[in-house]
């Protein structure tokens, strides 16, 4: 999961479970109290956002249930801070959390600094063969694995049934339909089609591979951002835009694009499970019936979506790698993630929750695993995160006119090329 790039935030919340102050990855000599029992102090940094935030401190109190000697200490780290936060504490040799709820795109980063402890042979890792093979790959870099996977998505076209019905419009399966649209959309109900995330680049990628390219192809170390398929992709952004099929801005994307949403402004949205809950909450959807959920819209030559997710990570400076392991494997349990699923229709990890008929009976689950399955595998290399600022950038130059398709394209790709020093 990706929920988009944020300006500084508020400090983050702290909630000590033990309701006593503890420092970050300094849970004591911990260990297994006698007879082999836990004990010591986990803090755990939960990047969930706020619709969510309350369903994993619960969770995480869930384990200090199951073992009363261990303390959790809880802290809810805004996505757009924690890849920093964590870094900075990391390097610094204090303050990192004993376990974090990390993004997919980090895991490579953060093990290839040394800053992740391998899980291989460790209780984190629990009945590894029920894991989905493609929540696997983000987990492992160099030959180990440095995460267990907790939560697996990709982006979808959220969309106002009641808004399309007025217009006359089916839901749109390509761009060119879409845009096609727009002006009925605009004409019939006064809402823009299409609330467009300009201010991210994981949002740039359904368009990119809808041109049938990729960032780079990590196979062939070779750099593909600034072929055909790339100026193409930046090409459509633009006419969404100036065709006034879409609505955009550079920042605070994630807040605006939920909020037109919520509030019936813009009929459509390109968005993730983590945003459900948050759309259901608005006005436009107080019949939770009248969200639809629809496959990214394809481009000229395929339809793609990337694949996203959260993986549990354990530091490899963790005074108390014994109850966070066991901390890990409880979070990413087949029980636990049904309870994601059940509360906040996030998507399992885990073959076997899909089995589960609640699971099953979940709308969005029905919608998502097959989305999922067909998702594009993104690059899972230690400089993958990285490239998404030079994208950021060049999209924003595209948006406003600073910068042709074209231009933007050669530069990400030379961006990428400085980057990536043995790619082509």
């Amino acid at each position: 999961m990706r929920r988009g790039i944020r300006g500084a935030l508020a400090t983050a919340l702290v909630a000590g479970l033990a309701l006593a102050a503890t420092g970050c990855g300094s849970g004591g000599d911990g260990g297994s109290a006698a007879g082999g029992e836990l004990s010591g102090t986990v803090t755990f940094w939960d990047t969930s956002n706020d619709a969510e935030k309350a369903t994993y401190r619960k969770l995480a109190e869930g384990f200090q249930k199951e073992h009363p000697k261990v303390h959790v200490a809880y802290v809810n780290v805004p996505f757009g801070d924690a890849n920093a936060k964590f870094k900075n504490a990391a390097g610094g040799g204090a303050g990192a959390p004993d376990v974090m709820r990390t993004e997919v795109a980090w895991v490579a980063d953060f093990a290839n600094l040394g800053y992740l402890a391998p899980l291989d042979g460790t209780p984190a890792l629990d009945n590894t063969g029920d894991y989905l093979p493609q929540a696997v790959g983000s987990t492992r870099f160099g030959g180990k694995t440095y995460a267990a996977p907790q939560v697996i998505d990709t982006l979808a076209l959220f969309y106002n049934k009641q808004l399309l019905k007025d217009a006359g419009v089916p839901v749109p399966k390509t761009v060119a339909e879409l845009t096609a649209a727009a002006q009925k959309i605009k004409a019939r109900t006064g809402a823009t089609a299409l609330y467009l995330r300009g201010d991210d680049p994981y949002w740039f990628l359904p368009y990119l591979y809808g041109e049938g390219g990729d960032m780079v192809d990590a196979a062939h170390k070779k750099v593909t951002i600034d072929n055909a398929a790339g100026v193409r992709a930046f090409r459509t952004l633009k006419q969404l835009v100036d065709s006034k099929a879409a609505v955009t801005d550079a920042t605070d994307g994630q807040e605006n694009q939920l909020k037109a949403l919520k509030d019936g402004t813009a009929a459509m949205a390109i968005d993730g499970p983590w945003d459900i809950e948050g759309a259901r909450a608005g006005k436009a959807f107080q019949d939770k019936g009248n969200l639809g959920v629809a496959p990214v819209p394809g481009g000229s030559a395929a339809q793609g979506s990337p694949q996203g997710g959260w993986d549990l990570s354990v530091y490899a400076g963790s005074k108390n790698l014994q109850a966070a392991y066991a901390f890990v494997k409880y979070m990413s349990s087949a029980k636990v993630q049904q309870q994601t699923t059940d509360e906040l229709s996030l998507l399992p990890t885990r073959k076997s929750v899909y089995e589960v008929p609640a699971v099953k009976r979940n709308e969005m689950v029905t919608f998502f695993k097959p989305a999922v399955d067909g998702a594009v595998q993104r690059p899972w290399i230690a400089e993958g995160n990285s490239l998404f600022e030079p994208l950021k950038v060049q999209m924003n130059k595209v948006l406003t006119g600073a910068a042709t398709p074209e231009q933007a394209a050669k530069t990400v790709g030379d961006a990428y090329r400085k980057l990536l020093k043995d790619y082509r």
